[in-house]
């Protein structure tokens, strides 16, 4: 894996696509609070069990000034696809280059049985007005990321 961020650092810049083709940048969103959740693949389980798990929290999420991005390696129309089949309401990023996942350090070696490839580490990043990250989760279960990150909003 990549670099490593810890809590106090500024959270890197990206630019990429979202799921409606458009030009995004996290630096479009200095001034608001940003959970940035990475995630291996459109429409599995476990990925499927944490997007519906910020989808069901985003009213809370809401009312403590923060808005969701859910980042994966999948293009723009399966983000389309994913977004509209579990009703999400925040924005998906596209990182078909994985850059922004190396930039975050979440790019790295799994294992699964006997084999071993190369993707996403399911994490997330909670990030103030500033671009300073307040909280790092790397390795998270999905069904615990969204309660997670939550908690460090409410701290806040």
């Amino acid at each position: 894996m990549g670099t490593k961020l810890q809590i106090g650092d500024i959270a890197p810049d990206f630019e990429s696509l979202t799921d409606t083709g458009q030009p995004i940048r996290l630096s479009d969103y200095r001034g608001r609070r940003v959970i940035l959740y990475f995630y291996p693949k459109d429409d599995t389980p476990g990925c499927t069990t944490q997007s519906c798990g910020f989808r069901n929290s985003y009213p809370s999420i809401q009312e403590h000034r923060a808005v969701v991005l859910g980042i994966s390696p999948d293009g723009v129309s399966s983000h389309q696809q994913f977004k509209t089949k579990y009703s999400l309401p925040f924005t998906l990023v596209t990182d078909e280059d994985h850059s922004i996942a190396d930039a975050y350090g979440v790019w790295g070696e799994k294992v699964s049985g006997d084999q071993s490839h190369a993707g996403i580490v399911r994490s997330h990043f909670v990030i103030n007005e500033q671009g300073e990250i307040l909280d790092v989760q790397i390795g998270v279960a999905p069904e615990d990321s969204s309660s997670f990150a939550l908690k460090v909003l409410r701290m806040q």
